[in-house]
């Protein structure tokens, strides 16, 4: 995932709504979400993790990476390796949390947000992890968690809108929002080292080029009545659509 944005004990109906984009070459081989055991989750054919992912525990896991291409290990471990580790460990999640802390090296930089209704846990190999508590509408995108990037703080403003009016979340609005092609000034944008061109194409909240974009966007709702609702839309080069698909169960 490379934009997450977060509404956590904000609805009085859904403690927890996930929204996130996956980008990506298009080139790189992957499957859509389904069921894989008691894991749903997409698939990277290349190094066989994923971005992005909801056990039938209620765990749920998401990683970005974190962008500094002169801090690049080509040896290092796959990052999607991650989530699918933390969806099928028994363990607590503080014992993951600790966990995480002291493996994060094996890997290039990388955020990792997991937990469920009860509880977040933010992880990172490049900064202080948090242990998040308190309500509210958090976002992360290719640095640290809530690090005020335009597309986070876009993203973070439409959704803290959509829950304020208290209706039930509609996975089209959340959609919508997440495909959002609006690009901020040049002079806001972060300077992550791959160029101004590259970070005016990864400034906005939907990418779209020929070669590399949104690959998936994915909404993740719990209720407090312990229904769970997974939806994903994918999307091939300039936005073209491939295909949706939605997954219910209770915990």
């Amino acid at each position: 995932m490379c934009l997450l944005l977060i509404a956590y004990r904000q609805h009085p109906d859904y403690p927890l709504i996930v929204a996130g984009n996956r980008d990506e070459y298009y080139g790189r081989p992957t499957e859509p979400a389904a069921w894989r055991g008691d894991i749903l989750s997409g698939l990277d054919l290349e190094a066989g993790g994923t971005w992005m992912g909801v056990a039938r525990s209620g765990r749920f896991a998401v990683v970005t990476n974190y962008r500094d291409p002169a801090d690049h290990l080509p040896d290092a471990r796959s990052r999607g390796i991650l989530v699918s580790q933390v969806l099928s460990d028994p363990a607590s999640d503080v014992e993951l949390y600790r966990r995480l802390h002291e493996e994060g090296q094996l890997y290039n930089g990388f955020n990792l947000v997991f937990g469920g209704p009860d509880g977040l846990y933010s992880v990172s190999n490049r900064g202080p992890g948090q242990v998040l508590s308190e309500p509210g509408v958090y976002g992360l995108s290719n640095h640290l968690f809530e690090t005020p990037w335009p597309k986070v703080e876009r993203g973070k403003a439409g959704l803290r809108r959509y829950v304020e009016q208290g209706a039930a979340p509609n996975t089209g609005f959340l959609f919508e929002l997440l495909a959002n092609r609006e690009r901020p000034r040049d002079e806001d944008l972060p300077h992550t080292g791959v160029g101004l061109e590259f970070e005016r194409l990864l400034s906005t909240i939907f990418i779209s080029s020929a070669e590399y974009g949104t690959r998936a966007s994915t909404v993740l709702l719990y209720g407090h009545d312990g229904r769970v609702l997974f939806a994903e839309r994918s999307y091939g080069p300039h936005g073209q659509p491939l295909g949706e698909r939605e997954f219910r169960f209770r915990l």
